[in-house]
């Protein structure tokens, strides 16, 4: 009998070795290396016997016909503004977020949708029959063509798959499904790969849609390998803070439409409603004349969104102040108080400097420097920001302001929420058509810019 050869996966990453070692060499975690048996190449032939037997021999590009994607609408445009219109048929689609952040509930609010003219299989391996039907309830849910499975085998997936033949199948979740072909636990590495890469094939195979829901890690990341990100099609995060009732749905990867795409939705007691004017809800709250707080619009995917940006600058009771961001990167926030410190004469190293982005959304774009700048020195200076004033400008290390991108798009949203002031680099005033309700401020730099800001 053939010994049984072990080798050493990172539950971390995926990497694999034939030895054990204290850090991962891929991802540099610490103790993340379990000693895992090779997967059997039969067993996995077996779980994979679905798939059609033979090569398909290569074929010239010019020779393969193009076929435009099915897509099926779920009625919920916010989600389907993130998936680029529409589920497309046969694509697998990888949803990960907080525990309780709401994506079993969005995921039956699909169901409800997609099964009142096809088959919908959802298979949940964490709750059992009767508290999905508690949530249905909850929800107003009734529709013929929802099935419910309560199953973690993947085998026995697979055969509901095909004696059902669904043109839905929602998997909840990755993370608790196993085959028994395999003698690693549930959840490792070797059985997420299997689960994930056996269920994928079977929907390109079959052509079904598939919706797999992921567990994240305490960083904020799907949890398992990095590969189950590469399998699917596309990535959605959940995104949201316990205390507000407000979620953003993000795509950070998509084959069939734009990635950085983002819905917003509102958590109710009937379950996830669409807030249709996203920059209305950021700005709601908004103090006027408020020392400390600056108006961004900033794009998240192809969407316009205003974002209002606050800052606090306080003396230190240390030698040093401190710096904290939050919706905004720290490393960015550094940069931009080095060049206010450099170019206008800031002495913000005995000072404590925090900044937010209200409404708990991030904001990762370079556009937001200008809005920051103005926040950070409107509460050193304790001199409001006008506020129909809105900001758009990337700021270099010189201080000079740099042009964004879909600027047009940017300033009517401005105009259409009432702001009467965009403040953007001179280069960029002809490639903004006039708009007699919106005045445009150019500035060569940002000291020209705040200066223009605050006199006036």
């Amino acid at each position: 009998m053939p010994a049984i050869k072990t080798i050493f996966v990172c539950q971390s990453c995926g990497y694999q070795s034939p030895k054990w070692l204290g850090r991962c060499p891929e991802c540099q975690q610490w103790n993340s290396l379990i000693e895992d048996r090779m997967p059997d190449a039969v067993a996995t032939q077996q779980n994979r016997g679905f798939l059609r037997s033979g090569v398909e021999a290569p074929q010239k590009i010019k020779d393969i016909a193009q076929s435009d994607y099915i897509r099926t609408k779920t009625n919920i445009s916010e989600l389907d503004r993130v998936l680029g219109g529409g589920v497309v048929l046969g694509s697998v689609i990888l949803i990960g977020g907080e525990p309780g952040i709401g994506k079993s509930t969005l995921l039956l609010q699909i169901c409800d949708v997609l099964a009142k003219n096809k088959k919908v299989l959802y298979v949940s391996g964490e709750e059992s029959k009767q508290q999905i039907k508690l949530r249905f309830d909850r929800l107003g849910i009734s529709c013929e063509g929802l099935y419910i499975a309560t199953e973690t085998e993947l085998s026995a997936i697979i055969e509901h798959i095909d004696k059902l033949s669904p043109e839905t199948v929602v998997i909840d979740s990755i993370q608790v499904l196993h085959s028994s072909d395999f003698s690693q636990g549930t959840g490792s590495v070797s059985q997420i790969k299997e689960c994930a890469g056996a269920l994928t094939a079977l929907a390109k195979y079959k052509n079904f849609s598939l919706f797999i829901v992921g567990h994240v890690t305490k960083e904020g990341s799907i949890a398992g390998p990095k590969i189950l990100e590469h399998m699917v099609d596309c990535v959605i995060y959940f995104e949201g803070q316990s205390q507000s009732n407000f979620r953003i749905l993000r795509s950070v990867k998509n084959r069939f439409g734009p990635t950085n795409e983002i819905g917003v939705f509102h958590m109710t007691g009937k379950g996830l409603v669409e807030v249709a004017n996203p920059s209305s809800i950021f700005l709601n709250s908004r103090a006027n004349s408020c020392a400390g707080s600056a108006v961004v619009s900033t794009l998240e995917g192809t969407r316009p969104i205003l974002v209002e940006i606050q800052a606090l600058v306080s003396h230190s009771n240390f030698t040093l102040g401190r710096q904290r961001a939050i919706g905004v990167d720290l490393n960015r926030l550094l940069l931009l108080l080095a060049v206010l410190e450099k170019k206008l004469g800031l002495r913000l190293s005995n000072y404590d400097v925090f900044v937010s982005a209200a409404g708990g959304i991030e904001i990762d774009e370079p556009a937001s420097d200008l809005a920051i700048c103005a926040a950070v020195v409107s509460s050193y200076k304790n001199k409001p920001v006008s506020s129909n004033t809105v900001f758009i400008a990337e700021v270099g290390l010189n201080g000079e302001l740099r042009s964004s991108a879909q600027l047009q798009a940017r300033v009517n949203e401005a105009s259409r929420l009432g702001f009467k002031r965009c403040v953007l680099p001179a280069s960029d005033i002809k490639q903004v058509q006039h708009n007699a309700s919106m005045a445009l401020l150019g500035a060569e730099n940002i000291e020209e810019a705040l200066k223009g800001v605050f006199e006036s």
